[in-house]
């Protein structure tokens, strides 16, 4: 007898199968698909946004832990989207610039300047000072990105340490030198939410329309990266990352990928400072130092350098860490006393006095663990966990 039958059967089984299979995928998509989905990273960084500044500054519990306020709250997300700017250029094109706060801080005055002298609309400023930072960024990037490696991170760090000077000296007359841009004005938001007040029903959730402002901005900047990263462009920054050569060998212009990711990154950079001059309605001159610089390349690393979120969280340790703990005067341990029973009535035991002044070597200390024990930064550690729960699920 022929196997003819039974094959063509077998074979129609595994075809049903699959095409069940696949039916069942496209009304349950796994939870891989999902996450990475936009519009699930939209809602995921509108929910984390809108509940941030009451877990850090107003939850019960937490915050009484943390003692974060809503001034601090603003400022990690601002820092965040430099941070998460930065990264697109190290973390996902392998280029180290060391000059960002040219960026930063070049934003910063534009935008205050624009305040002053054109328009004083929050949203007005914002795009100014973002413009700004992308043709500097333009100018900057064609010139540096002549050069790879150590070369490109020297020639940032001089063109960085070149803006700080020209605010200082030569055009002290419109920056205001050593003492920085004073002349900020703001008008109210859309012609009629003035920032720094509370917004009405929900100050207890996101507090002034600062945060507001800074928040939205910050979902349309991950919203923004996202689309990029998982476009064909992020897939050629992926390439360049891994191997520029090999890039170049299948006919890419390695080139303007490059300088495009730096237009990219420095046009963040920018979005962040001028919402810093709307949120301090103040530009120091340290802004376009090359201080500045680091602190951005240490947050990136610290949180994760090649993911979306990790530079963000990175910026939120190290400004916590800048702010609060610098604060804290005092390290002590509750004291127990000799006997079997904790004595409630004795002071707690001091351990070192003027803890706060140490934060540098803190947050040193913090850096140091983080690149030896988790060289994915802290986000990546988050991700290992919660991959190694998921097979334990799994598995069960």
């Amino acid at each position: 007898m022929s196997d003819e039958p039974t094959e063509t059967a077998d074979a129609t089984e595994e075809g049903g199968a699959v095409v069940e299979r696949e039916r069942t995928e496209r009304e349950f998509p796994s939870w891989e698909r999902v996450r990475e989905s936009e519009l699930f990273v939209i809602a995921i960084t509108t929910v984390a946004l809108a509940v941030f500044p009451w877990l850090f500054a107003r939850a019960p519990v937490i915050s009484g832990v943390l003692q974060g306020y809503q001034d601090l709250a603003t400022l990690i997300v601002i820092w965040g989207i430099f941070a998460m700017g930065f990264n697109l250029l190290l973390g996902y094109t392998g280029l180290l610039s060391f000059g960002h706060a040219a960026f930063w801080g070049g934003a910063a005055y534009a935008a205050g300047v624009f305040s002053t002298h054109v328009s004083s609309s929050p949203l007005l400023i914002i795009l100014a000072g973002t413009a700004f930072a992308a043709l500097l960024a333009w100018a900057l990037g064609f010139v540096a990105l002549r050069r790879g490696g150590i070369y490109f991170a020297i020639l940032t760090l001089a063109f960085g340490q070149m803006a700080y000077y020209m605010a200082l000296s030569p055009l002290s007359g419109i920056t205001g030198g050593e003492n920085g841009y004073t002349g900020v004005e703001l008008a109210p938001l859309l012609g009629s939410f003035f920032l720094q007040y509370p917004v009405p029903g929900l100050d207890w959730l996101v507090g002034t329309w600062t945060y507001v402002l800074v928040g939205v901005v910050a979902v349309v900047c991950v919203a923004a990266a996202n689309r990029i990263l998982h476009s064909p462009y992020g897939m050629v920054f992926r390439a360049i990352r891994e191997n520029d050569q090999r890039a170049e060998f299948v006919g890419l212009n390695v080139w303007r990928y490059k300088l495009m990711a730096f237009v990219i990154s420095g046009t963040l950079a920018g979005v962040a400072g001028s919402l810093f001059t709307i949120y301090s309605a103040y530009v120091p001159v340290q802004s376009l130092y090359w201080t500045t610089s680091g602190e951005v390349v240490i947050m990136a690393v610290l949180g994760g350098v090649g993911s979306l979120f990790g530079p963000i969280l990175g910026a939120g340790i190290y400004l916590y860490v800048e702010n609060v703990i610098s604060g804290v005067q005092q390290l002590t341990l509750p004291f127990t006393g000799p006997g079997e029973y904790v004595t409630l009535v004795q002071e707690p035991v001091v351990l070192l006095e003027g803890f706060g002044a140490y934060w540098h070597l803190i947050l040193g200390l913090v850096f140091v663990a983080v690149i030896v024990l988790f060289p994915r930064g802290i986000w990546g550690l988050f991700e290992d966990a919660a991959g190694a729960v998921r097979r334990l699920g799994s598995d069960h």
